[in-house]
């Protein structure tokens, strides 16, 4: 395992020194690919760009956006995050022991996101494809115009859930404090409960049951024009 500290080597040397490993995976070289990140002290864009399948272990807290533009990487941070985790990720995951502030997984691609704690607001926001599932709440605007996707709570929502939202799929078990336009509350079919049964596996999360879930998603009138309503637009 290589280990990285950030107390005494630069933030610029550790991401040259990931993005460097996933070049030479691509290319069928060897490379280091076990890799433990320590005293973070909260430090921004840590694992940005990763592109190839290491496994980063940060052990502590970290700022705004950790793991932007993963693709392939397995990123655990043991302690919390800033802004923007995982922004814009591709593939890969990322786990989060602790709390994770706002704009969580913003236009996140593919891959999954992980929180085991609390999510702050907008988390979701722009989504269009990446699976994430909190353990705790999420704060208010999350999944706002997610396109695609899937977003599960395992605690409550703040307000205006799904605003403007597209065809992403949300699973609430908790509260949800208020709907944003257009976001509805929707029938939990067989197939939205063995898509939720797999999200939940994935997540590792085992002490509750698909069917404790309410469904949420798109009534689809905001972006099919309708000319008997031309004054809303």
């Amino acid at each position: 395992m290589a280990v990285f500290d950030l107390q005494k080597q630069s933030l610029r040397e550790l991401n040259a020194a990931l993005h460097q490993q996933s070049t030479l995976l691509r290319a069928g070289e060897h490379a280091d690919t076990d890799w433990e990140i320590t005293n973070p002290r909260g430090s921004h864009a840590v694992a940005v760009g990763v592109d190839g399948p290491l496994k980063i272990n940060v052990q502590g807290s970290v700022g705004y956006y950790c793991g932007g533009m993963n693709q392939s990487g397995q990123i655990h941070v043991h302690g919390s995050v800033g802004p923007g985790v995982g922004e814009n990720m591709m593939s890969g995951s990322i786990r989060v022991t602790g709390d994770a502030s706002q704009y969580a997984g913003a236009t996140g691609r593919g891959g999954t996101l992980v929180i085991e704690g609390n999510a702050s607001s907008r988390c979701g926001i722009s989504n269009k494809g990446m699976d994430i599932i909190v353990r705790g709440n999420v704060g208010h605007m999350s999944a706002f115009m997610a396109q695609r996707g899937n977003l599960v709570v395992l605690g409550d929502a703040g307000d205006a859930l799904g605003d403007s939202i597209y065809e992403a799929k949300l699973f609430v078990r908790g509260d949800v404090k208020s709907l944003g336009a257009d976001c509805v509350q929707k029938e939990m079919r067989t197939e939205h409960l063995e898509l939720l049964a797999g999200l939940l596996k994935t997540a590792g999360v085992r002490d509750v049951q698909p069917a404790e879930f309410n469904r949420y998603g798109s009534a689809r009138k905001l972006y099919h024009f309708d000319i008997d309503h031309a004054e809303a637009y």
